[in-house]
Protein backbone atom coordinates (compact mmCIF):
# COMPACT_ATOMS: atom_id res chain seq x y z
CA UNK A 1 0.00 0.00 0.00
CA UNK A 2 1.29 3.44 -0.95
CA UNK A 3 0.74 5.32 2.32
CA UNK A 4 1.72 8.66 0.79
CA UNK A 5 -1.06 8.16 -1.76
CA UNK A 6 -3.44 7.21 1.07
CA UNK A 7 -2.68 10.47 2.88
CA UNK A 8 -3.02 12.62 -0.25
CA UNK A 9 -6.30 10.90 -1.16
CA UNK A 10 -7.90 11.25 2.27
CA UNK A 11 -6.76 14.86 2.62
CA UNK A 12 -8.09 15.71 -0.83
CA UNK A 13 -11.43 13.99 -0.20
CA UNK A 14 -11.89 15.56 3.25
CA UNK A 15 -11.07 19.09 2.09
CA UNK A 16 -13.22 18.77 -1.03
CA UNK A 17 -16.16 17.59 1.07
CA UNK A 18 -15.65 20.41 3.57
CA UNK A 19 -15.46 23.09 0.87
CA UNK A 20 -18.58 21.80 -0.87
CA UNK A 21 -20.46 21.56 2.42
CA UNK A 22 -19.71 25.23 3.06
CA UNK A 23 -20.36 26.45 -0.49
CA UNK A 24 -22.83 23.86 -1.74
CA UNK A 25 -25.46 24.10 1.00
CA UNK A 26 -26.23 27.82 0.41
CA UNK A 27 -26.40 27.21 -3.34
CA UNK A 28 -28.68 24.20 -2.83
CA UNK A 29 -30.91 26.21 -0.48
CA UNK A 30 -31.20 28.92 -3.10
CA UNK A 31 -32.02 26.40 -5.83
CA UNK A 32 -34.66 24.78 -3.62
CA UNK A 33 -36.43 28.08 -2.99
CA UNK A 34 -35.84 30.36 -5.95
CA UNK A 35 -38.45 31.02 -8.62
CA UNK A 36 -35.99 32.85 -10.85
CA UNK A 37 -36.36 32.01 -14.54
CA UNK A 38 -32.65 31.46 -14.91
CA UNK A 39 -32.66 28.61 -12.40
CA UNK A 40 -32.50 26.03 -15.19
CA UNK A 41 -29.26 27.55 -16.47
CA UNK A 42 -27.70 27.43 -13.00
CA UNK A 43 -28.78 23.80 -12.61
CA UNK A 44 -27.27 22.99 -16.01
CA UNK A 45 -23.94 24.53 -15.00
CA UNK A 46 -24.02 22.61 -11.71
CA UNK A 47 -24.67 19.32 -13.54
CA UNK A 48 -22.12 19.97 -16.30
CA UNK A 49 -19.29 17.90 -14.73
CA UNK A 50 -21.59 14.86 -14.87
CA UNK A 51 -21.66 14.84 -18.68
CA UNK A 52 -18.29 16.34 -19.58
CA UNK A 53 -15.48 13.82 -20.12
CA UNK A 54 -12.94 14.19 -17.28
CA UNK A 55 -10.21 14.88 -19.82
CA UNK A 56 -12.16 17.83 -21.23
CA UNK A 57 -12.88 19.29 -17.81
CA UNK A 58 -9.31 18.58 -16.71
CA UNK A 59 -7.87 20.22 -19.83
CA UNK A 60 -9.75 23.47 -19.32
CA UNK A 61 -8.95 23.53 -15.62
CA UNK A 62 -5.28 22.95 -16.44
CA UNK A 63 -5.35 25.85 -18.87
CA UNK A 64 -7.05 28.07 -16.29
CA UNK A 65 -4.43 27.11 -13.69
CA UNK A 66 -1.55 27.87 -16.04
CA UNK A 67 0.32 31.18 -15.48
CA UNK A 68 -0.32 31.91 -19.18
CA UNK A 69 -4.00 32.54 -18.44
CA UNK A 70 -5.62 35.11 -16.17
CA UNK A 71 -6.72 32.92 -13.19
CA UNK A 72 -3.43 31.07 -12.93
CA UNK A 73 -1.43 34.26 -13.49
CA UNK A 74 -3.35 36.05 -10.72
CA UNK A 75 -2.68 33.21 -8.28
CA UNK A 76 1.01 33.21 -9.16
CA UNK A 77 1.22 36.98 -8.63
CA UNK A 78 -0.52 36.74 -5.25
CA UNK A 79 1.15 33.62 -3.85
CA UNK A 80 4.29 33.12 -5.91
CA UNK A 81 3.19 29.54 -6.67
CA UNK A 82 1.32 27.91 -9.53
CA UNK A 83 -1.89 25.92 -9.27
CA UNK A 84 -0.95 23.46 -11.99
CA UNK A 85 0.74 20.30 -10.69
CA UNK A 86 0.15 21.22 -7.06
CA UNK A 87 -2.10 19.94 -4.30
CA UNK A 88 -3.98 23.23 -4.29
CA UNK A 89 -4.61 22.78 -8.00
CA UNK A 90 -6.10 19.31 -7.65
CA UNK A 91 -8.19 20.52 -4.70
CA UNK A 92 -9.69 23.27 -6.85
CA UNK A 93 -10.25 20.82 -9.70
CA UNK A 94 -11.82 18.29 -7.34
CA UNK A 95 -14.21 20.88 -5.90
CA UNK A 96 -15.39 21.89 -9.37
CA UNK A 97 -15.65 18.28 -10.54
CA UNK A 98 -17.71 17.25 -7.51
CA UNK A 99 -20.18 20.14 -7.41
CA UNK A 100 -23.09 18.06 -8.80
CA UNK A 101 -22.44 15.17 -6.40
CA UNK A 102 -22.95 17.54 -3.48
CA UNK A 103 -25.38 20.21 -4.67
CA UNK A 104 -27.93 17.99 -6.40
CA UNK A 105 -28.61 15.73 -3.36
CA UNK A 106 -28.54 18.79 -1.08
CA UNK A 107 -31.10 20.62 -3.24
CA UNK A 108 -33.36 17.58 -3.60
CA UNK A 109 -33.40 17.04 0.16
CA UNK A 110 -34.06 20.70 0.95
CA UNK A 111 -36.78 20.92 -1.70
CA UNK A 112 -38.54 17.92 -0.11
CA UNK A 113 -38.90 19.72 3.23
CA UNK A 114 -42.53 20.63 3.89
CA UNK A 115 -42.94 24.20 2.65
CA UNK A 116 -45.57 24.92 5.29
CA UNK A 117 -43.00 24.41 8.04
CA UNK A 118 -40.61 26.86 6.37
CA UNK A 119 -43.33 29.48 5.94
CA UNK A 120 -44.58 28.98 9.49
CA UNK A 121 -41.09 29.67 10.79
CA UNK A 122 -40.92 32.86 8.74
CA UNK A 123 -44.36 33.95 9.96
CA UNK A 124 -43.14 33.54 13.54
CA UNK A 125 -40.42 36.06 12.83
CA UNK A 126 -37.53 33.64 12.50
CA UNK A 127 -34.95 34.85 9.99
CA UNK A 128 -34.32 32.90 6.81
CA UNK A 129 -30.84 31.96 8.03
CA UNK A 130 -32.09 30.63 11.37
CA UNK A 131 -34.94 28.86 9.60
CA UNK A 132 -32.41 27.09 7.42
CA UNK A 133 -30.33 25.94 10.39
CA UNK A 134 -33.17 25.12 12.81
CA UNK A 135 -35.88 23.79 10.48
CA UNK A 136 -34.75 22.93 6.95
CA UNK A 137 -31.34 21.40 7.60
CA UNK A 138 -32.41 19.03 10.43
CA UNK A 139 -35.26 17.74 8.26
CA UNK A 140 -33.08 17.38 5.18
CA UNK A 141 -30.02 15.91 6.86
CA UNK A 142 -30.29 12.37 5.38
CA UNK A 143 -30.09 13.85 1.86
CA UNK A 144 -27.30 16.18 2.93
CA UNK A 145 -25.41 13.22 4.38
CA UNK A 146 -25.87 11.36 1.10
CA UNK A 147 -24.37 14.29 -0.79
CA UNK A 148 -21.39 14.46 1.56
CA UNK A 149 -20.71 10.73 1.26
CA UNK A 150 -21.04 10.79 -2.54
CA UNK A 151 -18.67 13.75 -2.70
CA UNK A 152 -16.10 12.10 -0.46
CA UNK A 153 -16.19 8.75 -2.25
CA UNK A 154 -16.19 10.25 -5.74
CA UNK A 155 -13.12 12.30 -4.78
CA UNK A 156 -11.39 9.19 -3.45
CA UNK A 157 -11.89 7.48 -6.81
CA UNK A 158 -11.28 10.51 -9.06
CA UNK A 159 -8.70 9.82 -11.76
CA UNK A 160 -8.93 11.85 -14.97
CA UNK A 161 -9.22 15.38 -13.63
CA UNK A 162 -6.57 14.82 -10.96
CA UNK A 163 -4.14 13.39 -13.50
CA UNK A 164 -4.73 16.23 -15.96
CA UNK A 165 -4.35 19.05 -13.45
CA UNK A 166 -1.91 17.60 -10.94
CA UNK A 167 0.11 15.06 -12.84
CA UNK A 168 1.34 12.13 -10.78
CA UNK A 169 3.75 13.55 -8.21
CA UNK A 170 4.39 11.21 -5.23
CA UNK A 171 3.42 12.78 -1.92
CA UNK A 172 1.85 15.81 -3.64
CA UNK A 173 -0.76 14.85 -6.25
CA UNK A 174 -0.49 11.06 -6.45
CA UNK A 175 -3.75 9.57 -5.18
CA UNK A 176 -4.80 5.95 -4.70
CA UNK A 177 -6.51 5.89 -8.10
CA UNK A 178 -3.25 6.95 -9.72
CA UNK A 179 -1.35 4.42 -7.62
CA UNK A 180 -3.57 1.65 -9.02
CA UNK A 181 -2.90 2.94 -12.54
CA UNK A 182 0.86 2.92 -11.92
CA UNK A 183 0.74 -0.61 -10.51
CA UNK A 184 -1.15 -1.86 -13.57
CA UNK A 185 1.32 -0.11 -15.87
CA UNK A 186 4.13 -1.86 -13.98
CA UNK A 187 2.23 -5.20 -14.26
CA UNK A 188 2.06 -5.37 -10.46
CA UNK A 189 -1.47 -6.69 -10.41
CA UNK A 190 -1.34 -7.96 -6.84
CA UNK A 191 -0.59 -4.49 -5.47
CA UNK A 192 -3.24 -2.95 -7.72
CA UNK A 193 -5.74 -5.52 -6.51
CA UNK A 194 -5.02 -4.83 -2.83
CA UNK A 195 -5.54 -1.09 -3.28
CA UNK A 196 -8.64 -1.59 -5.41
CA UNK A 197 -10.17 -3.91 -2.79
CA UNK A 198 -9.62 -1.28 -0.09
CA UNK A 199 -11.43 1.34 -2.19
CA UNK A 200 -14.23 -1.11 -3.03
CA UNK A 201 -14.74 -1.99 0.63
CA UNK A 202 -14.67 1.67 1.70
CA UNK A 203 -17.22 2.64 -0.94
CA UNK A 204 -19.55 -0.26 -0.10
CA UNK A 205 -19.47 0.37 3.66
CA UNK A 206 -19.94 4.13 3.27
CA UNK A 207 -22.96 3.75 0.99
CA UNK A 208 -24.50 1.00 3.13
CA UNK A 209 -24.28 3.16 6.26
CA UNK A 210 -25.67 6.18 4.40
CA UNK A 211 -28.67 4.30 3.01
CA UNK A 212 -29.35 2.72 6.40
CA UNK A 213 -29.52 6.14 8.03
CA UNK A 214 -31.67 7.51 5.20
CA UNK A 215 -34.19 4.67 5.61
CA UNK A 216 -34.63 5.57 9.28
CA UNK A 217 -35.80 9.07 8.36
CA UNK A 218 -39.23 9.71 9.87
CA UNK A 219 -42.06 9.71 7.36
CA UNK A 220 -43.54 13.10 6.43
CA UNK A 221 -47.04 13.81 7.66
Amino acid sequence: MDWQAVWVTLKLAALTTLVLAVLGLPLAWWLANTRWRGRALVEAVVALPLVLPPTVLGFYLLMAASPRFAPGHAVEQLTGATLAFSFEGILLASVICNVPFAVRPFAAALEAVDRHLIEASWCLGVSKLRTFWRVALPLAWPGVLTGLVLTFMHTVGEFGVVLMVGGNIPGVTRTLALAIYDDVQALDYSSANRTALVLLALATISLAVTYTIAQRRPART
